[in-house]
């Protein structure tokens, strides 16, 4: 979406603002478990259940590009525009997903994402600190995610390739998530608590899917 009637202050300001400022949670191996196993395919789930019904050959098309991104996440790839890109192309099925060059808008028009000369160059800098070794990944798996939503790199489809980025984080990393709703909450990019909070909402997910006995199984 390219167009709004009132142009509401520029929401990737907020985020590059906050960003650097957020206090990422920090968990102790002992606490953050790795290498779970996936009681199910949460999601392959969530694509079906929140586009299934109304958008049969979009649901194909991003059940694709999610075989792809989590095929390049167990073969070690490195998280990089490009290869987001390649996802988003199957994922749109229109010709290749290039950087958008206009500003856009999400939300109903409430949330701008403006564009600079040098914005692409700062998003693509961006999915490298998905692997910082410094930071637990849960944390860098949200902030990957956020952003994914916050610079809103294509013309179309963010909030799915939000989705896909976070996908890889996770696989890469050897983790596993058996839900994916509960991610599902209204994100804004001045929110530096909120952003916080998914990273620990993440963690959660990843120890209960660790607890969780696989599907058909009792405890």
């Amino acid at each position: 979406m390219t167009f709004a009637p009132d142009h509401p202050k520029d929401a990737l300001a907020d985020w590059l603002r906050i960003r650097p400022q957020i206090s990422w949670p920090w968990w102790s191996s002992a606490h953050l478990s790795h290498h779970g196993v996936a009681h199910r395919d949460a999601f392959r789930d969530f694509f079906n259940a929140t586009r299934g019904r109304r958008d049969a050959g979009g649901t194909t098309r991003v059940l694709a590009a999610l075989d792809l991104a989590l095929a390049d996440a167990k073969e070690g790839n490195r998280l990089t525009f490009a290869l987001m890109a390649n996802w988003q192309q199957t994922v749109l099925g229109d010709g290749a997903a290039a950087f958008r060059t206009m500003p856009a808008f999400a939300k109903g028009g409430r949330e701008r994402y403006g564009i600079a000369p040098d914005t692409q160059a700062w998003f693509e800098r961006c999915p490298s600190e998905s692997a910082q070794p410094d930071l637990p990944f849960p944390s860098r798996a949200a902030r990957t995610y956020l952003d994914v939503l916050f610079f809103h790199p294509f013309e179309d489809g963010n909030a799915r390739a939000a989705m896909l980025a976070l996908a890889f984080v996770l696989t890469r990393e050897g983790a596993v998530i058996d839900q994916v709703h509960p991610l599902q909450a209204t994100r804004w990019a001045d929110d530096a608590e909120g952003a916080a909070d998914l990273a620990v909402l993440l963690g959660i997910l990843i120890n209960k899917a660790q607890r969780r006995p696989p599907h058909g199984r009792r405890p």
